[in-house]
């Protein structure tokens, strides 16, 4: 499972994601934002609204704020220590997504508070989700604002993305137009335009080649050993996408991409479903408590889309759009709830608000304002640059968040109290 994700990731839905990014006009960070989010996220959209309408329980506030610490320090460790790139971040970009993610929780925190929410609760989750993808609409404008108005602490950032422009240019730019680049696009991330010296190639993520060449076929068997193995392990995998998916890497499906996003994100939830139920089973069978299935296997579980997109993106080198999946993922997470609440509350279940148990709330407000504070310093301290040191960091911060997590739920520290099933 963890093998089919990450093939529905590379040939389908990423290709796709940058096909549209071309096509609107997005900034490597706002794609990653938004449909790389929301597509990636399409699990936790399914689960929040199973919580709603099938079990009538609170799983989607419990799978949804119980995995954002590995969202936000996991999948950061993953893309660091995964990718043999280093790859440059900017400034506003991580800023941005942190501060919507902070007010979208701070917002379900207060809602669920009471145990009880009403629609215009869900209606005002909504909101802020309007309120973020209009500062997304005018994301380079603000950029740029912040920029000139800020310019003294954020020159050394525009410097660096231009050291890593001229480093590694974007892929179709002809070499004298580097300067071109970085007067009509935002300093930290290349814009997908259409000018003279584009030559009509896709800025890839993948390293697509020219529009009038045909990508090779998904058959096409590797030259490398042991690349050859998982080839052929992967084979029926292969083969089930291949019938379902249209690939849009390719010139006779390339119109197509806005059904190889839709079907390739449904396959990511089918997958992530699958994947889920067997390590619940496992861990079942293995004897582990479910409060630490659920802060550990299953929060992971169901971020793996999550964490096969991110890496993928970081190992390319395109580290804002990695950042902002992480992080804008978790903001479209807040929205995942705000839908299937606002319609039960404000079309099926008018006569009363939604029940939903809010049991350690405390320690986990606590720990997401701090995940996200720990992430912003550690980037910061870390030169604004995902490499393998940063994904050291995350990966011990992790750790300790995870281990006094379980000891809080465990009732070891805190007055938590276990409960038991049945009880």
């Amino acid at each position: 499972m963890f093998l089919a994700v990450s093939i529905v990731c590379d040939d389908y839905f990423l290709p796709s994601l940058e096909i549209i990014s071309e096509c609107l006009g997005l900034s490597q960070d706002v794609a990653g934002a938004t449909f790389m989010a929301a597509g990636s996220s399409a699990p936790e959209l399914v689960t929040a609204f199973l919580g709603a309408f099938v079990t009538k329980g609170d799983i989607g506030v419990s799978t949804i704020l119980g995995s954002a610490i590995y969202n936000l320090l996991g999948i950061s460790a993953a893309c660091g220590l995964f990718s043999s790139v280093v790859s440059r971040l900017s400034c506003w970009p991580l800023f941005r997504d942190c501060l919507a993610y902070t007010i979208s929780a701070a917002a379900v925190l207060a809602m669920i508070s009471d145990n009880r929410i009403y629609w215009y609760e869900s209606a005002s989750l909504l909101l802020i989700y309007g309120c973020y993808i209009l500062v997304l609409c005018f994301d380079i404008k603000i950029n740029q604002y912040l920029m000139k108005k800020f310019s003294p602490c954020c020159a050394c950032f525009t410097k660096a993305m231009e050291e890593n422009a001229e480093q590694q240019p974007l892929v179709g730019w002809r070499d004298e137009s580097g300067p071109l680049i970085r007067q009509q696009s935002r300093t930290d991330s290349g814009i997908f335009q259409d000018e003279l010296d584009y030559s009509q190639l896709s800025t890839s993520l993948h390293g697509l080649d020219e529009i009038s060449e045909d990508h090779p076929n998904v058959f096409t068997m590797p030259e490398a050993d042991m690349k050859r193995i998982l080839w052929v392990l992967s084979l029926p995998i292969i083969t089930l996408l291949y019938l379902t998916i249209p690939d849009c890497r390719r010139q006779f499906w390339r119109n197509w991409f806005m059904v190889t996003f839709l079907i390739s994100a449904a396959w990511i939830s089918a997958i992530t479903y699958v994947l889920v139920w067997m390590v619940t089973i496992a861990g079942e069978t293995l004897g582990i408590p479910e409060s630490v299935m659920g802060l550990t296997l299953l929060a992971a579980g169901t971020s793996v889309p999550d964490t096969v997109a991110s890496v993928l993106v970081a190992r390319k080198g395109n580290g804002d759009m990695a950042m902002s999946n992480i992080v804008g993922s978790n903001v479209f997470d807040m929205l995942c709830l705000g839908i299937p609440w606002f319609i039960k509350t404000a079309f099926i279940n008018t006569s009363g608000p939604i029940e939903v148990n809010s049991s350690g709330l405390t320690y986990t407000a606590i720990s997401l304002i701090c995940s996200v504070g720990f992430i912003f310093l550690a980037v910061h301290l870390n030169g604004w640059k995902i490499d393998k040191k940063l994904g050291t960091i995350c990966f011990v911060l992790y750790l300790v968040f995870t281990v006094l997590s379980i000891l809080y739920e465990l009732g070891i520290i805190g007055n938590n109290p276990t409960r038991v099933c049945g009880n």
